[in-house]
């Protein structure tokens, strides 16, 4: 079981203290014995931006795993960002996991396009084939051709860490996404509400694997998990509620309808996490649930502590 944690990323969690803060927080992930850092993505809040952080977290670490959750490749030119993922791979001696996303309806999800200047409509079928020209290039392909994107002399670029390039995950749970999941992607990092969801889409994606001639075991089953450990399970919401109305202007009891929490005392968190880990996850990321620096530290501390005692 590998367990990793979120950087706190979001303006609203370092804006009182000095941002390169974020970089003993990594180490002190790291010698807590965490398996991976992952970083948001986005254009509709300050945060720091996350390829730039994890540049500036790889010198500093030497085990932890640096992933993206998830990163959305509609906000960049897919030329340079595969330039750039191959060097946070080079910069981590191959280190990096990339998760990636489409973005959501609503307000999370058009406005980025808007502000990328990229057409919403068919932005599954482009980002696949963007994650195919990134695959192209590492590989040191001379040309590419596709719907959205067509070079006949594609340039000589910085190679990754490892030949194949990092892994890529795909985060999302549609039928759609499960599919693409199995037949394209290296993992899996989806935030179900339900572990019995979590279990019946993990199916989905290992059959959608087998039926394209891969073995289902080459999909990474991850889980991204909202984690809020307090006295009581009233604390515990009372503190994520107010993360995630920050976070999102939502309360709490609408996000929990599209997300997973796991939320409580030290025991209530294990369990729930037992669930999903008895569903089939296996690389848990947890994005914990606190607005200051020295909150998300203590979470950080309590979680190391859950993880120590394996009592999941």
């Amino acid at each position: 079981m590998d367990i990793g944690v979120f950087l706190p990323t979001g303006q609203d969690q370092w804006a009182a203290h000095d941002p390169r803060d974020l970089i003993g927080f990594a180490r002190r992930s790291e010698e807590a014995g965490f398996s991976s850092l992952f970083v948001n993505d986005s254009l509709l809040s300050p945060r720091i931006e996350p390829l730039t952080m994890l540049a500036a977290v790889a010198p500093v670490t030497e085990r932890v795993r640096l992933g993206t959750g998830a990163l959305l490749p509609v906000l960049r030119r897919p030329v340079q960002t595969a330039q750039a993922l191959a060097s946070v791979d080079l910069l981590s001696g191959g280190r990096l996991t990339v998760a990636v996303g489409a973005g959501f309806p609503g307000r999370f999800g058009r406005p980025l396009h808007e502000l990328s200047q990229v057409p919403w409509e068919r932005r599954f079928a482009r980002l696949d084939e963007t994650v195919a020209l990134w695959r192209a290039i590492w590989s040191g392909a001379e040309e590419f051709h596709g719907e959205f994107h067509s070079f006949a002399e594609l340039p000589s670029a910085t190679k990754p860490f490892r030949a194949e390039g990092p892994p890529v995950w795909l985060g999302g749970a549609t039928p759609a996404a499960l599919a693409r999941t199995g037949r394209h992607y290296d993992g899996w990092l989806p935030y179900p509400p339900e572990p019995a969801d979590y279990a019946t889409g993990l199916e989905a994606v290992r059959t959608a694997a087998r039926e394209a001639g891969r073995p289902s075991e080459a999909v990474t089953p991850a889980l991204f998990v909202n984690v809020r450990i307090d006295r009581s399970a009233g604390d515990a919401r009372r503190a994520m509620d107010a993360y995630t109305r920050a976070n999102y202007g939502l309360p709490l009891a609408d996000t929990e309808r599209i997300q997973a929490f796991a939320l409580g005392t030290p025991d209530e968190v294990a369990a729930t996490l037992a669930r999903y880990t008895a569903a089939g996850a296996r690389h848990v990321v947890a994005r914990l649930g606190a607005l200051e620096l020295s909150d998300q530290l203590d979470q950080l501390e309590r979680l190391a502590a859950l993880k120590s005692a394996e009592s999941w």
